[in-house]
């Protein structure tokens, strides 16, 4: 008969493991960089260099990491109900029409300050109440969360065109968007918290939206551990029999998560939007929705991960594009290829080495038993 596995610690559920796979991922992209003839590790210092490299650099690819911030807590959200929320991308989109009608509406005659939140509220209720369709179809009529949120992806852009090019871009304008928001409707930029510390900065979106980003992760941390909601959330993901018996209504609870969990994509719309675009485009989105299941995969759905985790991927789009530049046989494919085997690793693979993991705390902590019995009976 074999041997249990130990319970991990915290510290080597949530890191030791996902540091494990991030490195064997990075170890099997270096062998893809080798394959098309490059240096892998020149390859690497260039991707860091890219990242983090100058003041520049780090600024965009903390930009990228709020957008993706968003969109992984609102995919960790849907998962610790035991749903599969892949329609971050639709959600985020009309999340920024959200944004763009209180901008448009606001911007000639009422400051940033007071815009900004409005647009927050927004961009929620635009991304919740398209996450609410396939929370009720999931809810009431057993319709699979995966199949409707990916039908709402496409729909979300078909209607986005269609916004675009007949109803809110300006008369003779050409471009599928709208016209550029006033000083009301842009946020302020974070370049002067890098500039503090040294860096040199000439002009990067970096801005406002980082810091909301932050206190998302802080209101999901305290909504999942912190209240009985989020007891009643996590529940239903662990054992809906089990919440059915404890009275949770899962037709509230499915409902209530899809809506936080569309209105933390809808948010992401902000950083591009006001923050970086200062008017309404076609694809502004650019795959944020899709990078989010990875953060959260590699995140383990803690904001305590995913922060880092949305960091780490802003990191793989700002140095990729350092390193496509530097290293024309790595193409932008290339680093997608990249990209997509640490969300192989971090996600698809992720328990690939944990049972070994586990195996080695078991066989360890019989000896750190007896060592303290030992101990006990030597006292």
């Amino acid at each position: 008969m074999s041997a249990p596995y130990a319970k991990l610690p915290a510290w080597a559920d949530y890191g030791l493991i996902p540091l494990i796979n991030l490195a064997v991922a990075f170890l099997v992209a270096g062998l893809v960089v080798m394959l098309v003839g490059e240096n892998p590790f020149r390859a690497a210092a260039i991707l860091v260099e890219g990242a983090l490299g100058r003041g520049q650099n780090i600024a965009y690819t903390l930009y990228y990491a709020t957008s993706f911030i968003f969109t992984g807590l609102a995919v960790a959200v849907a998962f610790h109900c035991s749903l599969f929320n892949i329609g971050g991308e639709g959600q985020a989109y009309v999340g920024g029409l959200g944004v763009a009608v209180v901008c448009l509406a606001f911007d000639s005659i009422l400051p940033w300050w007071v815009v900004f939140p409005l647009a927050i509220v927004g961009a929620a209720l635009f991304g919740a109440a398209w996450a609410f369709i396939p929370a009720y179809f999931q809810a009431k009529r057993g319709s699979h969360i995966v199949i409707t949120t990916i039908m709402f992806n496409f729909i979300a852009a078909s209607l986005m065109v269609y916004l675009l090019v007949n109803v809110l871009k300006p008369a003779g304008a050409q471009a599928p968007q709208t016209r550029n928001f006033l000083e009301g409707g842009q946020l302020p930029k974070l370049n002067w918290v890098l500039e503090a510390m040294g860096f040199s900065i000439r002009s990067a979106p970096f801005n406002l939206s980082f810091l909301l980003a932050l206190l998302a992760a802080f209101f999901v941390w305290v909504l999942i551990w912190r209240t009985r909601l989020g007891y009643e959330i996590r529940m239903r993901g662990f054992s809906p029999k089990a919440a059915r018996y404890a009275g949770v209504s899962e037709t509230k609870i499915i409902i209530i998560t899809m809506l936080i969990s569309g209105a933390l994509a809808g948010m992401m719309a902000l950083n591009p939007v006001m923050g970086d675009q200062n008017r309404l485009q076609i694809d502004f989105v650019t795959g944020a929705g899709f990078v989010g299941i990875a953060v959260a995969l590699m995140g383990r759905s803690h904001p305590a991960g995913i922060v880092p985790a949305a960091i780490l991927f802003g990191m793989l789009y700002q140095g990729g594009a350092e390193l496509a530049f530097e290293m024309p046989n790595i193409s932008r494919d290339m680093i997608v290829i990249i990209q997509g085997l640490v969300i192989l690793f971090a996600g698809a693979l992720e328990h690939m080495f944990r049972p070994s993991i586990q195996a080695l705390f078991a066989s360890l902590s019989p000896r750190s038993a007896g060592i303290e019995a030992q101990q006990g009976e030597g006292g």
